[in-house]
């Protein structure tokens, strides 16, 4: 949930925005071309009935695949005992986790309709824009078909038959075994709740997984595992946030939610940087050569090609609302990115290479960077304009 990409180098037709990076950040950052991947549409309103499947139209850059050498597979074929004692711990039994059945009312008891009722009351006292920044959260978590399918593009580390025994594939099913609760119990209290326009959001989703996503990972397992700790401390932070505001807001079932969500978040977070700290362990030019990568092409959220079937510009529009109430924000990315710095011990390292050294230097002095840009564009910010929100009934928001 960010802020637009360099408006430059996009298409008028949809801007396709960065995690949380501000509009006025080139920082030397590679300019990506675009292409249209899809152009059938007919006009930013409604989708009429057509023999022909409608996609949205679509902004995917020029795709790098496969370009991680051959020697560097034997890297990740090397780790998988590292994997299996350092990374499958961070999972959960089943029997250990909890399921969204344990935060809502209980379909099978003779309170069910008094429980609906007493949740539908407390939700009244939320406001719009906040329940527009939870449908963009739940919506995001709920395109999970993509994220895994993303994770087994990944070379060296996929899970090559659908029920692999690596650890790497283990991890990856796991993983998204805990991360499916975190879109059923959001998708649950929004259904129940009664302010939403579950109809809308539920084609968000259609749309959403349909379109994939390009966070320019290349099938790297370098480029992803950098890529998802990133993520994964992003999303601890967004709903870490809703949280909080949640608790402002005096719902605090809600705020409960919230907050489990993010700890999971962060527990997952916690076995991504692990993965990387090991590979600046063995291979510290390539990792940081990786990371300078991945930040030159700036971090994108999973949810870039939100579409509702009616509003081309819905994920930077979700975006405003999500920073202007500080659910997550441009500082947020910096911040971030100097997390994974400091974890990474990335300006301790020596004995770097030419190439090393200047990837080293990029990463370590762009934080400070963004957070210059960043206010120079918040003491140039003009006041949003106010437009309505298929999510909640076409009511209208300040952005």
């Amino acid at each position: 949930m960010a802020l637009k990409l360099n408006p430059h180098v996009v298409s008028p037709s949809r801007k396709l925005t960065s995690f949380a990076m501000p509009p006025v950040a080139n920082v030397g950052l590679r300019s990506p071309r675009f292409f249209m991947a899809s152009t059938l549409r007919s006009d930013s309103r409604e989708v009429g009935n057509s023999k022909k499947p409608f996609m949205p139209p679509r902004e995917v850059h020029v795709q790098v695949t496969h370009s991680m050498p051959p020697q560097k597979i034997e890297i990740f074929k090397s780790m998988d005992n590292w994997a299996e004692k350092n990374i499958l711990v961070h999972l959960k039994p089943v029997e250990k986790c909890w399921q969204a059945q344990d935060f809502l009312p209980d379909p099978a008891s003779d309170g069910f309709e008094e429980q609906v009722r007493e949740l539908r009351e407390r939700a009244k006292e939320i406001p719009d824009d906040y329940f527009v920044v939870l449908v963009g959260d739940m919506v995001t978590e709920e395109a999970l078909p993509t994220y895994q399918t993303m994770l087994n593009t990944l070379d060296g580390v996929r899970d090559e038959t659908g029920a692999s025994l690596t650890p790497w594939a283990i991890w990856t099913r796991a993983w998204t075994a805990e991360e499916n609760r975190h879109g059923d119990l959001l998708n649950k209290y929004l259904y129940l709740c009664g302010r939403v326009d579950m109809r809308q959001i539920e084609k968000t989703i259609q749309y959403l997984i349909g379109s994939g996503m390009d966070p320019r990972t290349e099938n790297n397992p370098y480029l992803g595992f950098i890529y998802t700790s990133f993520q994964e401390r992003a999303t601890f932070i967004s709903h870490g946030n809703t949280a909080r505001l949640a608790k402002e807001h005096g719902e605090m079932k809600l705020a409960q939610i919230c907050g489990t969500i993010a700890s999971d978040e962060k527990r997952h977070e916690t076995a991504y940087t692990k993965i990387v700290e090991k590979l600046f362990e063995i291979d510290p030019n390539g990792t940081v050569s990786a990371f300078a990568d991945m930040m030159r092409k700036k971090i994108s959220m999973p949810a870039h090609l939100m579409f509702d079937g009616r509003d081309d510009n819905l994920f930077e529009h979700f975006s405003a609302v999500a920073q202007r109430l500080g659910v997550y924000t441009a500082k947020d990315y910096a911040d971030i990115l100097e997390f994974l710095v400091g974890r990474w011990k990335v300006e301790e390292l020596t004995g770097l290479s030419a190439e090393g050294r200047k990837a080293q230097d990029y990463v370590c002095t762009l934080p400070p960077r963004i957070r210059r840009l960043e206010e120079r564009a918040q003491g140039r910010a003009k006041e949003g304009p106010t437009i309505p929100f298929s999510w909640i009934f076409d009511r209208k928001l300040k952005l």
